[in-house]
């Protein structure tokens, strides 16, 4: 058989295994015995779930593949690792539903991933496999929360110092009393200066899920799992000081290789701005506000504007509204608060829910005027975000002016020339008028003035802002890293006497308390004094840090050796998905920066270059039911009837014709289905192209495919579909063609029979043409990371070949390295037909020759005033002088004159020749 590739990938992939062909060491050694350069290629690991893998998932792990094999064929010593992000909510989910343990649904999974990868060919070298959910890897996650629990952040050294030497410095110094404070105070003191540290935090709180959701696991207002409502509620929670690392994680990006729009995220999400810090007087404050009278403090990038200022606008959470509303307006701010608690942050920054607010009933006193202004609270203000209150400048921002017209607050000019019925005016460019000794300037030069002004008054003082804010660590989960805490006194206090294993519980759910689920534990493996902290770290905890145990998976003493990362260094090439972009992207940097501060690696940025791969999109497939009725009418039909657009599983569907009778006993409520059928006596379902989800019923496995085509197949079909950066939808009409590219390819060396045909003559000058040129075009397209043209490329090359019938040895060995990073399988199997010892992954890559490049002929197309007449094939040597006269030797071009004399010749070298008569 010519290609048997089941027998031949089952083969390979047994070698493989046995061989050990992909266990890298820190000590590998090229041929001379120069230590060999290294590569680290990685994706982002998947958390196992229990649908497995559709064709969508491996497409960035083909592309890491690719890269990984190409540069071991280079002599590269390449770490390729792969593991899982196995702690997560979906386990916990299915374990309240169950009571099945989440890590015996982890383990399941895990292992049902590990079959489809196997598969597929990978070069994963699986002895550095770490999962986040064993012991052995959070015992380190844990460590490293206790090192930032022991740190500060140092301003002045630009980095995070012990905790320790801050007290030593209190001690010293005697700082604000210090040597006079009881141990209580003192715990609270340093809290305030922890990297890690306990606060009252404003929370995503779901309580359909009983816990704490971050913002990037919050779509529409509702959790990203579920689907459950989320509101804003006041905890107590584990904070990390990510804010302190802000202009570092601005600066950091850069000196990364990474797609400008996931810096522009990370610029914005961290968000620094410049301006001023402005307090105002609230006049008549209700007594208990605060002491010496009520102050509201906003941050403002244009305190140039304060003469436009004609209200203020608190975040519903700020501390002060209770405080300062009035009594007639209590009952309204009361509601206000209650309903904005139900918003998602994101909801609110959005501005989809339109406008609202309530009046407080306070007034506030301008500081450079002295005009009362209304104190308003409304939902477009974020308490988290600067002091959580805003000098609303109704011309110059455009939520204010919104605000105002709708409220019908005053909207005071203060800009020449601009009438503020149109609009508010953003523009740093505008000249200031109304607003006293500002009058005349622009923004430029009236900030620093105003910021003047205002400080000379005690009202103002220069300040940087972040949109940023400290990362809420806590979750009130149970299948999480739990914290290495006890307490004592009712402090928090590290656990040093042994690791903190996650004990098992009775149920998975809050206790009728409202505690998390570990309050349920009764068995703890370290002694817990008071008790122990309940609440289990986020699910960015393991994957912050996941990079560095791959480099030293199975030290028990540290969480990776200084030697081991050193050697590796930063990731040199990361794939993933966008979406990570201000989550797990920036808490790796952050923590990143942190171990590189505290000694413990050698470089401040995880990775040096970054490539998000698109997205596989599904052909979804629907049916129509009548509403209220089992009848299903056909596509055609849908629109005479108020109809339920229903997903239906795509195996069910051939093309767009549904397997009615497979329908009917696919579900347990579709088996009394009806069907109305179009005129052909079929029923015809819906299409769109959609996101690949097992909820849409459009995934297609890898599985299937690889049964049908074999895995050498997928890998190249997956990276010729397109660039990897764009979403494209998944359509195996062009499958077989790749499938056959490879039977072609096959050919060259067996034919129809499995014989080998290989031949030791001398190649072709064309076939070695055709084989440099491939070798230049893969080598150039993998070197600029674009996958999909190398498919193109291998397939151009193998049908030149195959028309000159080439079967020489010179030629077919470096066709067998090039395809490896695409095909393993099928060039490992070739490499042995060859004769060749060992691996094809160890052969170098080919380079091209120059020399074999050179045309030996060129044909020209011969015009005659413009119109060409024939082509004439010539010596690819010939100087401009030579071509003219062999062409105009020719009797083509003597019949075309039929005796007159042409007025000029022109030659345009390997182009064209045209001859004007």
């Amino acid at each position: 058989m010519e290609y048997d590739f089941r027998s031949i990938e089952t083969q390979q992939r047994a070698r493989w295994q046995a061989e050990g062909t992909y266990r890298v060491s820190e000590e590998a050694k090229a041929a001379d015995g120069t230590p060999k350069p290294k590569f680290y290629a990685l994706d982002m690991f998947p958390y196992p779930s229990g649908a497995g893998l559709h064709v969508g998932h491996p497409l960035g792990y083909i592309a890491s593949d690719v890269i990984a094999r190409y540069k071991r064929h280079q002599g590269f010593n390449v770490l390729h690792p792969m593991g899982y992000d196995s702690f997560g909510l979906p386990a916990e989910q299915y374990a309240i539903q169950t009571g099945q343990h989440p890590a015996v649904t982890t383990k399941a999974n895990i292992s049902r991933y590990r079959q489809q990868m196997d598969l597929l060919g990978f070069s994963f070298d699986w002895a550095r496999e770490v999962r986040t959910s064993e012991p052995a890897y959070y015992k380190w996650t844990q460590w490293i929360f206790a090192q930032l629990f022991e740190s500060w952040y140092d301003v002045k050294a630009g980095g995070a110092r012990p905790i320790s030497e801050l007290v030593e410095r209190f001690e010293a110094e005697d700082v604000a009393g210090w040597n006079g404070l009881d141990d209580a105070a003192k715990a609270e003191r340093l809290m305030g200066h922890r990297l890690a540290y306990l606060a009252d935090s404003l929370v995503n709180w779901c309580p359909a899920l009983g816990t704490v959701l971050a913002n990037d696991e919050i779509v529409g207002g509702l959790s990203e799992r579920g689907g459950y409502p989320v509101e804003q509620k006041t905890m107590r929670q584990w904070i990390m000081r990510i804010t302190a690392y802000a202009d570092r994680l601005i600066d950091g990006l850069d000196t990364v290789d990474w797609p400008n729009s996931i810096k522009e995220i990370q610029r914005n999400w961290i968000g620094k701005s410049t301006g001023a810090s402005i307090v105002f007087d609230v006049e008549d404050a209700q007594e208990g506000a605060q002491e010496g009278g009520a102050r509201i403090e906003v941050f403002s990038t244009r305190p140039d504007t304060i003469y436009g200022a004609s209200f203020l606008v608190l975040a519903p959470e700020h501390g002060l509204v209770a405080a300062i509303a009035t009594a007639d307006q209590r009952d309204a701010v009361e509601a206000y608060q209650k309903e904005a608690a139900a918003a998602s942050e994101r909801e609110r920054m959005s501005g989809e829910r339109g406008i609202s607010g309530v009046f407080t009933g306070a007034y506030a006193l301008s500081p450079i005027s002295g005009e009362r202004l209304p104190v308003w609270i409304a939902d477009y203000v974020l308490a988290g975000y600067g002091t959580g209150a805003v000098m609303a400048v109704p011309a110059g921002d455009d939520r204010d002016w919104a605000f105002a017209g709708h409220f019908g607050l005053p909207i005071p000019s203060i800009f020449e020339g601009h009438d503020v019925s149109d609009g508010a005016l953003t523009d740093k460019g505008a000249v200031l008028q109304n607003s006293g000794a500002l009058d005349g300037l622009k923004a430029e030069a009236a900030i620093g003035v105003a910021i003047e002004m205002l400080a000379e008054k005690g009202a103002a003082e220069a300040r940087v802002n972040y949109r940023l804010r400290d990362a809420v660590f806590s979750r009130q989960r149970y299948w999480g890293e739990p914290f290495p805490i006890r307490y004592q006194d009712g402090r928090p206090q590290l656990v040093e006497d042994g690791q903190v294993v996650l004990p098992e519980v009775d149920e998975y759910l809050p206790t009728q308390d409202g505690d998390p689920p570990l309050a349920r534990a009764r068995e703890w493996s370290v002694p817990t004094g008071e008790r122990m902290e309940y609440n289990t770290m986020p699910g960015w905890a393991g994957s912050s840090w996941y990079f560095l145990r791959y480099m030293d998976p199975t030290n028990d003493s540290t969480f990776c050796d200084r030697s081991k990362s050193d050697y590796w260094g930063q990731v040199d090439l990361y794939i993933g998905g966008a979406e990570h972009g201000t989550g797990h992207l920036l808490y790796s940097r952050f923590w990143t920066k942190f171990l590189f501060d505290r000694g413990h690696i050698g470089f401040d940025e995880p990775f040096k270059k970054l490539v998000n791969q698109g997205m596989i999109l599904g052909q979804s497939r629907f049916v129509y039911r009548v509403e209220g009725t089992q009848q299903f009418v056909s596509f055609e039909q849908r629109k005479l009837f108020k109809t339920q657009r229903l997903h239906v599983d795509i195996g069910l569907v051939d093309g767009d014709v549904l397997d009615c009778e497979g329908f009917k006993g696919w579900r347990p409520e579709f088996a009394e289905a009806t069907f109305t059928l179009a005129e052909d006596g079929k029923y015809h379902c819906g299409a769109e192209v959609e996101k690949m989800s097992k909820s849409k019923f459009n995934v297609q496995s890898p599985d299937d495919l690889v049964e049908r085509y074999g895995a050498d197949t997928l890998r190249c079909y997956e990276m010729f579909l397109g660039p990897l950066e764009q979403a494209k939808p998944w359509d195996t009409k062009g499958i077989s063609g790749v499938h056959n590219f490879l039977r072609k390819l096959s050919r060259l060396f067996r034919d129809i029979d499995g014989n080998c045909v290989v031949s030791e003559g001398k190649p072709t000058a064309d076939g070695l043409r055709t084989v440099h040129k491939t070798i230049k075009k893969v080598s150039s397209d993998l070197d600029r990371l674009n996958w999909n043209t190398v498919v193109s490329a291998m397939m151009i090359g193998v049908n030149e070949l195959t028309a000159q019938d080439a079967h020489q040895r010179a030629l077919l060995e470096p066709l067998v390295v090039l395809l490896s990073p695409y095909a393993p399988h099928l060039a490992e199997d070739l490499w042995g037909l060859l004769g060749k010892d060992g691996s094809v992954c160890d052969a170098s890559w080919p380079a091209f020759d120059k020399a074999h490049l050179v045309e030996a002929e060129v044909s020209y197309p011969v015009s005659f005033n413009g119109k060409v007449k024939f082509k004439f094939a010539v010596a690819a040597d010939l100087d401009r002088g030579a071509v003219e006269a062999a062409v105009m030797a020719d009797d083509r071009t003597q019949a075309q004159l039929d005796g007159r004399s042409p007025k000029k010749v022109i030659v345009v070298p390997g182009r064209i020749v045209n001859i004007v008569v």
